[in-house]
């Protein structure tokens, strides 16, 4: 999982919560001191601390990333072999043995490119998912910790791109917004601590060599 596409994924689904249309039947605000406090979030490390969000990354892992990784991972050997028995043959084999044992490993790195990338796509898309149902919740968790402790603004700082040059640890709010959404949900089960948040989405598969060129016969002289 690239941490920028992560990122860019989170804001995609906090922007859409925050767009939100309230419920015409909600009350006004009470009037009152006008919030100035400035507050700052590592947003994607709170999308995926808290339990919510431990568990859909397991999940994740489990359903997604390791079958694809296992299958990639099957197809890169395949291929190897091939190319360590063409290298192997060397002359002891026919030229339409090792033009056959190359196309076959053409063929085969074909297919396992075209995998590769099929799984990146998939990836994406569940991470969308994901990242948008988290987002929709983590979004109302802020909303309400704002209110209630007075806070004007609250800047996503997890993003590479941020304006953001310095921010100090004490208005670093992210644990608390971890906390909170674990206490708006107190039925969901702890999740295991040692999944690692920044796993890679994608199964990084072991990569083939690249293809080794069908040897060129040697001319006779004459």
């Amino acid at each position: 999982m690239k941490k920028e596409i992560l990122a860019l994924l989170a804001l995609a689904a906090l922007a859409g919560a925050q767009t939100a249309t309230p419920p015409a039947s909600s009350p006004a605000p009470a009037a009152g001191p006008h919030p100035t406090k400035i507050g700052v979030i590592q947003i994607q490390s709170a999308l995926v601390s808290t339990k919510e969000g431990q568990k859909a990354m397991q999940e994740f892992q489990a359903r997604v990333y390791e079958p694809k990784k296992k299958e990639l991972d099957r197809k890169a050997v395949e291929i190897r072999d091939l190319q360590d028995k063409l290298q192997r043959g060397g002359a002891a084999m026919a030229q339409a043995a090792k033009d056959d044992i190359q196309r076959n490993i053409d063929a085969k790195t074909k297919v396992y490119n075209r995998d590769m990338q099929d799984a990146q796509d998939e990836a994406d898309q569940e991470q969308r998912k994901m990242l948008d149902e988290l987002g929709q919740k983590m979004m109302q968790v802020i909303d309400k910790y704002a209110v209630s402790n007075s806070y004007a603004v609250i800047i996503d700082v997890s993003n590479p791109q941020t304006p953001v040059l310095y921010a100090s640890n004490a208005v670093d709010i992210t644990k608390d917004i971890i906390e909170l959404y674990d206490k708006s949900a107190p039925s969901m089960p702890a999740a295991n601590p040692s999944t690692s948040a920044t796993k890679p989405a994608v199964p990084s598969a072991a990569k083939p060599p690249a293809a080794t060129p069908a040897p060129t016969p040697v001319k006779k002289q004459p």
